[in-house]
């Protein structure tokens, strides 16, 4: 039975959280880790709007999507993307953090992320994660 774990986005850095956040979902704090099975424990985010991030990034780090059709590139800058979809933003840097395989879909499964406080996922009676720096 997996455990659940929650975290508060406001108290923590975009990237520190993400690596942290990716450890617990692939289970590498647990005696049982394998690399190639899923034995990790699910991950609650909550504030993910008011998550921070160092230096000038949201002015300068930029976001890019291609299409593959001519014109197709889209960009957007942090702050832009932390304003409009603040809780795909976390998925995204978590995501980048798993594994480059199939295991890593099973593994974003477990990760739920809000934008607010509030949450529904009292049932699995989620702990505080205690996140290093």
């Amino acid at each position: 039975m997996a455990k659940w774990f929650i975290v508060d986005a406001s108290k923590h850095v975009l990237g520190r959280m993400a690596v942290q956040v990716a450890e617990v979902l692939m289970g590498k704090h647990t005696p049982l880790y394998t690399p190639h099975l899923s034995v990790g424990n699910g991950v609650i985010v909550i504030n993910a709007d008011k998550v921070g991030v160092t230096g000038n990034k949201k002015e300068t780090k930029v976001y890019r999507r291609y299409s593959g059709y001519p014109g197709g590139l889209k960009e957007a800058k942090l702050g832009e993307c932390l304003e409009n979809s603040s809780e795909e933003l976390v998925k995204l840097a978590v995501r980048r953090m798993l594994p480059k395989n199939k295991l890593a879909y099973s593994m974003l499964k477990r990760l739920k992320v809000y934008a607010g406080p509030e949450h529904s996922h009292t049932a699995q009676n989620p702990e505080e994660l205690k996140l290093e720096g």
